[in-house]
C-alpha cells in the first residue's frame, strides 16, 4: 500500500479506539453517578443516569457501523482483524455496562419513596469495587496494557466474594425486620447487576488480551461461585 493508504487505515484505527474510548469513559461516568445516586438517595441524579443512557448506544450503533464498514473496505488481517472485532466486542460489552448502568439508576428511584429502608453500606462498598474494575481495564484498552488487563481478570473472583457476603447480609436484614424486605430486595438485584458488570469488565480483558495476543489468558477465569438472584 502507499504511504498515504496507511496513513489513512492508521486514521480509521485511530479513530475506531476514540469512538471505544468516549465510549468507555461516558459508561464509567454512567456508573459512577449510578453509585452516587444509591450512596444519597439522589432522584435528579438518577434521573441524568437513566437519560444518558441514550448516548451510549448511539455510540455503540457508530462502532458498529464504523467497523463494519472497516471489515468491508479494508479487509484486514492478522493483528489489524483482531483489533477491529475486538472493538465490536468491547463495545457491546461496555453498552451493556451503561444498561446496568440505567437500570441501577431506575431502581434508585424507587428505593428512594420506600417507607422503610435496608441498609445500602455493603452495596456501595460492592459498587466501588466494580467501579475499580472498570476504570482499569478502560485503562488498560486505552494503553494496551496487558498485565493490568490480567489484574482485572484476576480480580473478578474478589467481586463475586464480596456480592455473597452482600447477599448474606441482605437476607440477614430481611430475616431481622420483616419491614425492609421491600427495600432489600431491591439492593439484591442491584447487587447482582453490579457482579454482573464485573463479569462485563473481564470479558473486555479476555477480549484486549486476545487483541494484543491472539490468545486467550491461560487458564480457568477466577470465578466464585455466586447466590442469590438469577442473572
Amino acid at each position: 500500500m502507499s504511504d498515504h493508504t496507511v496513513k489513512s487505515y492508521d486514521d480509521e484505527l485511530a479513530h475506531l479506539t476514540a469512538i471505544i474510548a468516549r465510549m468507555g469513559g461516558m459508561a464509567e461516568a454512567q456508573l459512577s453517578s449510578a453509585v452516587q445516586a444509591l450512596a444519597n438517595r439522589d432522584d435528579d441524579l438518577a434521573q441524568r443516569v437513566i437519560v444518558g443512557d441514550t448516548r451510549i448506544d448511539e455510540l455503540d450503533n457508530e462502532v458498529q457501523t464504523f467497523a463494519v464498514r472497516l471489515l468491508a473496505l479494508r479487509q484486514p488481517m492478522a493483528s489489524d482483524l483482531r483489533q477491529i472485532v475486538g472493538a465490536l466486542n468491547i463495545s457491546g460489552e461496555i453498552e451493556r455496562i451503561g444498561d446496568y448502568a440505567a437500570n441501577l439508576a431506575k431502581r434508585c428511584l424507587i428505593l428512594n419513596h420506600l417507607p422503610v429502608s435496608a441498609s445500602v453500606a455493603g452495596v456501595v462498598r460492592l459498587a466501588e469495587l466494580v467501579r475499580s474494575l472498570v476504570k482499569d481495564i478502560l485503562d488498560a484498552y486505552l494503553e494496551r496494557n496487558l498485565e493490568k488487563a490480567i489484574q482485572v481478570w484476576s480480580r473478578d473472583e474478589d467481586v463475586d466474594a464480596m456480592y455473597n457476603g452482600v447477599f448474606r447480609d441482605l437476607v440477614d436484614q430481611m430475616t431481622e425486620d420483616s419491614g425492609t424486605i421491600t427495600a432489600a430486595t431491591h439492593l439484591l438485584f442491584i447487587a447482582k447487576n453490579f457482579e454482573r458488570i464485573g463479569d462485563h469488565a473481564t470479558n473486555i480483558a479476555e477480549t484486549l488480551h486476545f487483541q494484543i495476543l491472539g490468545t486467550q489468558p491461560k487458564g480457568e477465569r477466577p470465578k466464585g461461585n455466586t447466590i442469590g438472584v438469577p442473572k
